[in-house]
């Protein structure tokens, strides 16, 4: 299955209006938001998992990344309440589950091969500092190695923000919103945008809070996926 498989053009989905998919899972439903290949696929999904759920073990051989939105995530590492932000990288195994139910935002298959740098965060824990060079807009860094720039955002209501990254970004919206080329994004709407070009937004009456990743489009589709497509 392909969806947004484009890298190079622009992407909306607003994932809180996307009916819920079956995952080969009893229990474990998806909205895929974008996706090149099968059940080994370079992905993004928002996905739920029913209390009681869980998964085989299993080794992630291009990566994984998530954002807990909403109840526990669990394995054999810990437990991630809502707001934890883990980087599983090339080559790592576990077996998640979910005694009482969570919904995570994940990414799979988007990592540098090379990458062995495992990151668990609690944003609950952390505060976020102003950014210097955006008037309105704070930040909360979660991980810079050099090739992409992981972070939370809070946007003051009705700030107009613009930024171009040089080779991409991808927004989740976590609360309130924004408008960005007419279109409204609210909680679940996720925006990616390709290298060379430009988030011009106005954030709604209630701010926007955000997950962010910048400059990551730069790389190829891995040989793996790309092979399988």
């Amino acid at each position: 299955m392909n969806k947004n498989a484009d890298l190079k053009v622009r992407a909306a989905v607003h994932a809180a209006q996307l009916p819920w998919q079956a995952s080969p899972l009893p229990g474990v439903e998806r909205r895929i938001l974008d996706r090149i290949g099968g059940e080994v696929a370079r992905a993004t999904s928002i996905v739920r998992y029913e209390a009681g759920s869980s998964f085989a073990p299993h080794v992630h051989t291009g990566g994984e990344e998530f954002f807990v939105l909403e109840g526990t995530f669990q394995d054999e590492h810990g437990d991630f309440p809502a707001g934890s932000y883990v980087r599983n990288p090339p080559s790592t195994s576990h077996t998640p589950r979910s005694d009482a139910g969570c919904t995570i935002f994940v990414k799979l298959w988007q990592y540098d091969m090379e990458d062995r740098t495992h990151v668990r965060v609690d944003t609950s824990k952390m505060a976020f500092v102003p950014d210097c060079e955006r008037k309105g807009v704070e930040i909360m860094p979660l991980f810079n190695d050099g090739r992409e720039d992981v972070r939370l955002e809070t946007w003051r209501p009705n700030a107009k923000v613009e930024f171009s990254p040089v080779f991409g970004a991808e927004i989740l919206v976590l609360e309130g919103s924004f408008v960005e080329q007419n279109e409204r994004f609210a909680r679940l709407s996720w925006l990616r945008v390709p290298p060379g070009g430009t988030v011009s937004a106005t954030a709604g009456p209630r701010g926007a809070k955000l997950w962010v990743k910048l400059d990551h489009l730069h790389a190829a589709v891995p040989k793996e996926i790309a092979n399988a497509s």
